[in-house]
C-alpha cells in the first residue's frame, strides 16, 4: 500500500483544502502518516500570501528530500497556482498542482499508482498541471476537524475565492471567483459535526459572499445570505455553537449581527479585517469602505453586544504609507473597541499593483509601526480581559484538561479538569498571563 503526508501552509481555508486532498487519496487506498520518512507520497498544500510562506515551503521541500530522497514531491496550492514553473524547478519536485486542478490530483496520482509498482525511479520531474482558476467552478473542502490545533472546534470552509481586488493581495488570482458550499451541503457537514463537536466554525476566503455569485442556487426559491445560513443552520441542525471566522467589514450587516446578539448559540465574536485606519491608505488599497463606514459596523456591534470580542487584520508599511498616515490609522485603533488585533506587517507580492509602487516603506519602518500597534492591541486584550473578572462566561472545553474556550474568544484556566468538547458555565476569579483563570459552575 502506498503511504501520503499532507503538509499543509496557511489559513484555515488551506487547511480545509488539504483535508479534502487527504480524503480523495485515502478513497484510492492510499494510507496516511505522519512523517517525511514514512511517506511514498508527500503533499505540500501551499500559501503565497507572504514571502515567509513562500519561503516555508522551500525550505519543506529540502527538508523533505533530505529526510526521504525516494518519496514523490506534489506542490500545490496558491503558491503553486501563482508560480508553477519556479516550484517545479525546486529539486525533488515530481508534480506542481494549481489550485485550478486541485480536485483532480487523485485521479492525476492515480496512474502513476501502477506505476510506481514496477518503476523504482521517477517518471516524471517537475510535471506541471496548472490552468485558468477563473473556470474553477468546483468548490473543495472537508472539514478540518482539529482546528486550532485544540481538536473541539471544527473549521468548515463553505466559501472559496475572492471577487475584491485589494492592491495589495494576490489571493484573487490564486483562488479565482466566489463560489459557495450549496446550503443542502452545509447543512449536512454540520449536522454530522454538530454529533461529535458542540462548536463548528464557519469559514471561507470572503466568507461574507456566501451565496452572492450569480446562479447560486440555495435550493430556498428567494437569495440567501450569511445570515440566512446561520438562521437555518440554527433551525435545521442541532448545533450547539456556530463561530463565524472572519467577514468583511459591509459584510457584517444590520441584520447578521442583530442575529449573533440576539441568539446565545452564535459566539459572541465578531472579526472585520481592517487593514488600515488612514482614508487615504485605505483608498490606495482599493478597499470598499472609508473608516466612517467600518466604525459604524464596530459601534453597531459592541452596542448590540458589549462583552463581544472585536478583532481586526492590520496592516503595517503599506507602500506609500506616511507617518502622518500611520499616526492617522493609530489613532483610529485606538478610538475603537477592539478585544484583539492580528497585525502583518505589508509583503510585496509579485503581479499586484501595490508591489510595482515606487515608494515602498522601509523594512526598519515597517517593523517598528508593526511593533507599535502590537502593543497597542496587548493593553486593549488586557483590559478586555480584566473587564471580564467576576463576570460568567460560556466556553468550550478543549482538550480534556483544564483549557477552554469562551464564546467571546478567551482562553480560559479552568479550576479542574473537564472532558472535552463540552459546553460548559465557568466565573472568571482573575487575569492570567495569556488568559483568565476561572471557576466552573456547570
Amino acid at each position: 500500500m502506498q503511504r501520503f503526508l499532507v503538509h499543509n501552509f496557511g489559513c484555515r481555508a488551506s487547511q480545509a483544502d488539504g483535508a479534502a486532498i487527504q480524503a480523495g487519496l485515502a478513497a484510492e487506498g492510499l494510507a496516511a502518516v505522519d512523517s517525511y520518512a514514512a511517506a511514498d507520497w508527500v503533499v505540500f498544500n501551499t500559501c503565497t500570501v507572504t514571502s515567509n510562506a513562500d519561503d516555508d515551503l522551500r525550505q519543506a521541500v529540502r527538508r523533505a528530500q533530505r529526510e526521504n530522497p525516494a518519496a514523490r514531491i506534489m506542490v500545490t496550492g496558491c503558491y503553486a497556482q501563482r508560480a508553477p514553473e519556479e516550484i517545479a524547478a525546486l529539486p525533488g519536485v515530481s508534480m506542481v498542482v494549481g489550485n485550478s486542478h486541485k480536485t483532480r490530483i487523485p485521479e492525476l496520482i492515480r496512474p502513476r499508482l501502477v506505476q510506481l509498482k514496477t518503476q523504482s525511479e521517477h517518471s516524471y520531474h517537475g510535471e506541471i498541471h496548472v490552468g485558468d482558476i477563473f473556470a474553477q467552478q468546483d468548490f473543495l473542502a472537508a472539514p478540518v476537524e482539529d482546528a486550532s490545533g485544540d481538536r473541539a472546534r471544527p473549521n468548515l470552509k463553505i466559501q472559496d475565492g475572492c471577487g475584491n481586488r485589494c492592491s495589495f493581495c494576490i489571493i484573487p488570482s490564486v483562488r479565482g471567483r466566489s463560489r459557495s458550499m450549496p446550503l443542502a451541503q452545509v447543512l449536512d457537514q454540520v449536522r454530522a459535526l454538530s454529533a461529535d463537536y458542540p462548536e463548528v466554525v464557519l469559514s471561507g476566503i470572503n466568507l461574507g459572499r456566501w451565496g452572492r455569485e450569480l446562479g447560486f442556487d440555495s435550493g430556498r426559491g428567494t437569495p440567501l445570505r450569511l445570515a440566512g445560513l446561520v438562521r437555518s443552520l440554527l433551525h435545521e441542525t442541532p448545533v450547539a455553537r456556530l463561530r463565524l471566522s472572519s467577514v468583511e467589514p459591509m459584510d457584517f450587516s444590520t441584520d447578521l449581527l442583530e442575529l449573533m446578539a440576539s441568539n446565545p448559540r452564535i459566539a459572541r465574536h465578531v472579526h472585520a479585517p481592517l487593514q488600515s485606519g488612514s482614508d487615504s491608505v485605505l483608498r490606495r488599497m482599493h478597499r470598499k469602505y472609508r473608516p466612517r463606514h467600518y466604525e459604524d459596523r464596530v459601534r453597531l456591534a459592541r452596542q448590540l453586544m458589549p462583552d463581544a470580542a472585536i478583532g481586526a487584520d492590520v496592516m503595517t508599511g503599506f507602500p506609500g504609507e506616511s507617518a502622518a498616515e500611520f499616526d492617522e490609522s493609530y489613532r483610529f485603533i485606538e478610538s475603537l473597541p477592539f478585544t484583539y488585533l492580528h497585525v502583518f506587517t505589508y509583503s510585496e507580492r509579485p503581479g499586484t499593483p501595490a508591489a510595482s509602487h515606487s515608494n515602498q516603506v522601509p523594512i526598519p519602518v515597517r517593523k517598528d509601526r508593526n511593533r507599535r500597534l502590537r502593543e497597542l492591541a496587548a493593553a486593549k486584550n488586557l483590559a478586555f480581559r480584566e473587564s471580564m473578572v467576576g463576570r460568567t462566561l460560556s466556553a468550550v472545553t478543549l482538550d480534556g484538561g483544564t483549557r477552554a474556550l469562551s464564546s467571546n474568544y478567551l482562553q480560559l484556566e479552568l479550576s479542574a479538569r473537564q472532558q472535552a468538547r463540552r459546553i460548559v458555565e465557568a466565573i472568571v476569579m482573575r487575569v492570567t498571563a495569556s488568559g483568565l483563570a476561572a471557576d466552573l459552575i456547570s
